[in-house]
């Protein structure tokens, strides 16, 4: 905590730092609260931006929601967080499939967001008003933004005043006794400025099994979440700009099972001094602090009663970084960028199992600690039509303090005390990329290397999904993925600008959750699985090999617009040993199609959007043995001014109250993602 009260200091400090520095030359102070600028480089990738007004007007008013505008971005389950388990929501992008990590890296103003311990995303932590934009980085290999771009890259960017305005107030009511409410203010300071953002939310939810599979045992899922987040940018003096960002978030759901509660909790800090001189640099430091727990229980064939079996009681996890880059004056129509930056994530899991008579028998504690050190070089040369991109990183990877204590909750001898051997590597990644721009029409070509070491949670903690049970595995390697992809953005018009990529990718050494064994039995590490359930292990496999197809499109004529994404997806699994059985198979939760379009016209505070999706049928397991249906859904927004700076609203998610599938167990219980949700609320802007 003591991170936090000194982030908390300088953050309410930023004006007095201000106004210590002598000002020697007067001159137009300009902050942005930004980064170092985007390299053209870039312009040879496959990127999306999502601007601050879709941010500000989806149906859900949650971040996992409107990512889903790009398509081929996914998480693990189709439900969001407000019922899906944290632990499911990982970010990965090109068909990868996964195992709830994320295979994307995800930033906020340079910071990593994904769990220290399990890599995957707590989204009640981000309230999309607070963002100015969303940049999506389809294709691996990222070096300056930072190591884990496996898949792409997600950046977050926090809003300035311009983006944000003076204040604005916001609570909605909808179905199951649902709230929203959400405030941002922000004030432009001499120097510099101040934003704040806080947001509470919490409903009653629905029963996530299917009516026609429920039982007395099923009952709705309630949630309650709320964060906060502070932000301080100042100039400091000599072109240098201080930000400072101090956020939290309380997380509080429940599966609809008796003994499921999860509790999330996060803290996060960091202090970032940019330069934008002749020659630009910036400096960061970050602190990440996160508590979990969850319950997990097993559900008689009848359905008409649950007993737990496992009790995570306490996931303590902590992630500490930094980075340096700086960007020297080349010129000759080269931008090199150059730094370095480091990671270290520590955590263990700790909770109770074999339950007798309702009751825990043994305790287990496992976790360890993870470092990845690394430095890189990115240069872009531009000459005219043609853009080139050449980009770089080396890194160095630890795995320390890896293990795993079993013990009698009576007392008596351990059951097991094993002290994994210590791992470490190097990983060498790059990305290479051409644009060249012909008119209306630019051409685009790159080819990357990328890579993601496994996270604590895949390494140590033992998971349960219904009745299937699945066990970690100490001795995972790294994921590495080689790929290559072709595109071109055509511009017909001022305001229509129209995207499509080819691609293919490899992913060696895919970490997935392979089956071993049907229940019952009793497993290593999982415990008793019944005869409705299966035991799997996360391993290596050979490959994930995907190939694929991404159309966007965007059309803006004043206050109209219409946008739209299209993804096609061939992934496949190379498998031997072990896992042969699933050679040639689609990797888990990875649907072949994906689409989405807005339709969208917003004149101030009045206007309204519709939004439709399609999301193709998948496979829940590594078998291929459970196949999740396709599904439609629409989304609405509807907005009327009452006063100049008052407002109603109206919004409707999954209109059409199609069952959108997340899971499938194997017995055939299908649970779904969120049922038809209207919400009515109020919005005051001040101008």
């Amino acid at each position: 905590m003591k991170y936090l009260a000194c982030s908390a200091g300088l953050l309410l400090a930023g004006p007095a730092l201000a106004q210590e520095v002598p000002d020697t030359e007067p001159q137009e102070v300009v902050v942005t609260g930004r980064g170092l600028d985007v390299p053209p480089g870039e312009a040879a990738y496959d990127v999306v931006v999502i601007d601050r007004e879709r941010l500000a007007n989806t149906a859900s008013g949650r971040l996992e929601d409107v990512l889903r505008d790009v398509a081929g971005i996914a998480q693990f389950r189709r439900s969001d967080s407000r019922s899906a388990h944290p632990t499911s929501q990982g970010v990965t992008l090109r068909g990868l499939g996964g195992n709830a990590s994320s295979r994307a890296l995800v930033v906020l103003d340079g910071v990593p967001q994904t769990d220290p311990f399990g890599g995957w995303v707590a989204f009640p932590a981000y309230l999309p008003e607070r963002l100015a934009s969303v940049r999506v980085t389809r294709g691996g290999g990222s070096g300056f933004a930072g190591p884990g771009a496996l898949a792409g890259t997600v950046e977050l960017v926090s809003g300035s005043p311009g983006d944000l305005g003076p204040l604005l107030l916001r609570a909605d009511y909808g179905s199951r006794d649902s709230l929203d409410a959400a405030a941002v203010a922000s004030a432009a300071l001499s120097g510099g400025f101040v934003t704040a953002a806080a947001q509470f939310t919490r409903g009653d939810g629905f029963t996530p099994i299917v009516a026609g599979d429920r039982g007395p045992a099923d009952r709705p899922a309630p949630y309650e979440q709320a964060s906060v987040a502070l932000r301080s940018v100042f100039d400091v003096g000599a072109g240098t700009e201080l930000q400072a960002n101090l956020s939290g978030f309380r997380d509080r759901r429940d599966r609809g099972i008796d003994f499921t509660d999860v509790r999330s909790d996060g803290a996060d800090a960091s202090l970032r001094l940019v330069n934008r001189g002749e020659w630009g640099w910036s400096a960061l430091a970050y602190l990440q602090t996160r508590s979990f727990a969850s319950g997990f229980a097993s559900v008689n064939v009848a359905r008409t009663a649950a007993t737990a079996t496992l009790d995570q009681y306490n996931v303590p996890a902590t992630g500490i970084g930094g980075r340096f880059e700086i960007q020297p004056p080349v010129g000759g129509g080269v931008t090199l960028r150059l730094g370095g930056d480091v990671r270290n994530v520590s955590g263990r899991t700790q909770e109770r199992y074999t339950f007798v008579s309702g009751a825990p028998t043994r305790q287990r504690q496992a976790g360890g600690e993870s470092t990845t050190l690394g430095g890189f070089a990115d240069g872009s040369f531009e000459s005219g039509a043609l853009t080139l991109n050449v980009s770089g990183r080396i890194d160095r990877w630890t795995i320390t303090d890896g293990s795993l204590v079993e013990r009698p909750l009576a007392g008596g001898a351990l059951l097991t005390d094993l002290a994994f051997a210590d791992r470490s590597g190097w990983e060498a990644t790059w990305r290479a990329g051409a644009a060249f721009e012909a008119g209306s029409v630019t051409l685009r070509a790159a080819a990357y290397r990328g890579w993601r070491l496994p996270t604590l949670n895949e390494l140590y903690r033992p998971f349960r999904a219904g009745a299937d049970a699945t066990a970690p595995n100490a001795e995972l390697d790294p994921e590495r993925l080689i790929g290559a992809e072709a595109g071109l953005d055509w511009r017909p018009a001022s305001a229509v600008t129209l995207r499509a990529t080819a691609y293919w990718s490899r992913v060696d050494n895919a970490i997935a959750n392979v089956t071993v064994a049907n229940g019952p039995g009793t497993f290593p590490l999982a415990g008793f699985v019944s005869a409705a359930g299966v035991y799997r292990q996360r391993q290596n496999l050979e490959a994930v090999e995907a190939r694929g197809v991404e159309l966007d499109g965007r059309v803006v004529q004043g206050p109209l617009s219409l946008s739209a994404s299209y993804a096609y997806t061939d992934a496949r699994v190379h498998a031997s040993g072990l896992a042969a059985p699933l050679d040639g198979l689609r990797p888990a939760q990875t649907a072949e199609h994906q689409a989405s379009a807005t339709l969208a016209w917003f004149r101030d505070a009045l206007g309204g959007s519709l939004t439709a999706r399609y999301i193709g049928p998948q496979f829940e397991d590594d078998q291929n043995g459970r196949a999740l249906a396709d599904a439609v859904t629409f989304d609405a927004v509807v907005s009327a001014p009452v006063t100049d700076s008052l407002s109603v609203e109206a919004r409707a998610e999954n209109l059409s109250d199609a069952r959108v599938e997340a899971t499938i167990s194997g017995a055939g219980i299908v649970e779904r993602a969120t049922p038809r949700t209207l919400w009515l609320g109020v919005r005051y802007r001040m101008r």
